[in-house]
């Protein structure tokens, strides 16, 4: 939580306390731990990612008008355990946010997704998914759409696009996240 700390205090100038904060229960295979602060909403994950990268949305409207998730840091801090790798989920490859949460798994919201980003970028100077998209499926847009993530080499930057909660591809894969049990029903 002291890492988390001082990342938020590097990065958006915030002097948190985090140790409140309640973290799961480590499932096996999840080794990155994320702490979302207060107040971190998609517009200013997004803003924050492009000021420090190129970073392109594939809407002009604010994030925070049309990105719902199942978790946010509206009310209070909270942590969830992700996968620690520069690719999404291989598990989930090929496999729609509608599958996904037919089996009963807990995806990563965009939040998340782009504090990933901020967080990985800030320890290596590097970007994740550089092959693959993450497919928020903690997310949807208000027309029920799903945020994807990934770094196009391409236009060398972030690019935040959606996709239909039906569709599925190989390059396409939800980054699965374990919360704390009360927050998976939020």
């Amino acid at each position: 939580l002291a890492e988390w700390a001082k990342f938020y205090k590097e990065v958006f100038g915030l002097d948190l306390d985090f140790s409140g904060v309640k973290i799961p229960e480590r499932k096996a295979g999840f080794g990155r731990l994320l702490v979302i602060a207060q107040g971190m909403t998609p517009q200013r994950l997004f803003d924050k990612c492009k000021e420090l990268f190129p970073c392109w949305k594939y809407t002009d409207r604010n994030l925070d008008e049309i990105v719902v998730s199942v978790r946010t840091g509206a009310n209070g801090h909270y942590a969830v355990w992700v996968r620690d790798r520069v690719e999404a989920d291989e598990e989930n490859k090929n496999l729609s946010a509608n599958q996904l949460d037919e089996r009963g798994e807990v995806g990563i919201t965009f939040e998340e997704r782009m504090l990933y980003e901020l967080k990985f970028f800030n320890e290596t100077g590097k970007h994740l998914d550089l092959r693959n998209w993450t497919l928020c499926f903690g997310s949807r847009y208000s027309d029920g759409d799903v945020p994807c993530v990934g770094y196009n080499s391409y236009v060398g930057g972030v690019r935040v696009v959606w996709c239909e909660p039906g569709s599925r591809s190989g390059d396409l894969r939800g980054r699965s996240a374990v919360p704390q049990p009360a927050e998976q029903a939020a």
